[in-house]
């Protein structure tokens, strides 16, 4: 049985089969996990990774976090597992969480930075069932262009990739942003992109964490969203204290209290959680009114927003 380009099918019994089939055929499937979709291949096939880099025309020097089922098969990707690694496994897996780690003998073709691999454990049924009756460690960026608009439903998967095979609809991802990545191959774990899982809670385990510097674009890094451009709309982005909107081709995206009412206003919750959770959707749903322009309320100050600053300054960012 083969899928045809560009089908949403329900994460039943007979949806998981196809896309069992369509996996181990060495194509891709994009899944729902809790944070965004993901876009999954065979992380052992390099036919299959690079196809996701053809689909996403994402360019080489741009890692892939792998999906796995369990900690063992996490390990079983890594040449060297560190106690830390345990510790934050343990604690904040399945979840949110990436684990960049130094990359086994036998994982090649995954390009990028080939001395470490980004693995996580996902916290969503539909992705660990697929996980589960595959039996493979799925490479699963995000199933979207480079440097676009991540998705947070299966509708949006197709807008931005419709040649995708196949799309198991679980629904919209509860968190709405990444995940949380930390290499934990040097002395202290580093931060290499925040995400939805918060700094105060991996500090309360493990104590410092090193804060990332800046990687030029084409140089290899070790994980996804470091790029200086990603995350973005069709619509510019521009950042402002004070949002106004000139004419009805430029959009809101502003925070209760903070805010105005009107046309192409995107007003979302001064709770950070629930404004990442709807991030994505909200610049989706400006995009689908046409605007040319979204001007965004700078969200406030504190670490709580780390994770929501960094997207939107990636948005903002001149191509």
């Amino acid at each position: 049985m083969t899928a045809t380009a560009g089908r949403i099918v329900l994460p039943d019994e007979a949806g998981l089969r196809l896309a069992v089939e369509i996996l181990r055929a060495d194509s891709v499937v994009a899944f729902p996990t809790e944070t965004v979709y993901g876009l999954g291949g065979n992380a052992l096939s390099e036919k299959a990774v690079a196809e996701i880099y053809r689909l996403k025309q994402r360019p080489s020097w741009n890692p892939l976090i792998v999906h796995v089922a369990n900690v063992a098969a996490a390990r079983s990707l890594a040449e060297d597992w560190p106690e830390v690694a345990n510790e934050l496994a343990a604690r904040f897996w399945p979840g949110p969480l990436t684990l960049v780690v130094t990359r086994a003998r036998h994982l090649t073709g995954m390009g990028a930075a080939d001395a470490t691999v980004a693995v996580r454990v996902p916290a969503h049924n539909v992705a660990l069932q697929l996980l589960e009756a595959c039996r493979l460690p799925l490479a699963a960026p995000s199933a979207n262009r480079s440097e676009s608009l991540s998705p947070t439903t299966a509708q949006h998967v197709l807008r931005s990739l419709p040649e995708v095979p196949l799309v198991l609809d679980g629904g919209a991802a509860t968190l709405g942003i990444e995940s949380t990545v930390l290499d934990v191959t040097g002395e202290a774990p580093r931060l290499l992109r925040p995400g939805a899982l918060g700094l105060r809670e991996i500090r309360d385990l493990v104590g410092a964490i090193d804060l990332p510097g800046e990687v030029a674009d084409g140089s290899a890094r070790p994980s996804p969203g470091m790029s200086r451009r990603h995350y973005a709309p069709r619509a510019r982005v521009l950042l402002s204290d004070d949002p106004r909107a000139d004419d009805d081709r430029t959009g809101i995206l502003t925070y209760e209290g903070a805010g105005q009412d009107g046309p192409n206003v995107e007003l979302l919750s001064a709770d950070p959680g629930e404004y990442a959770a709807d991030l994505y959707a909200a610049l989706h749903r400006l995009d689908d009114a046409g605007v040319a322009t979204i001007i965004v309320r700078n969200p406030p100050p504190g670490e709580e927003w780390l994770a929501i600053r960094d997207r939107l300054a990636r948005a903002a960012a001149a191509s």
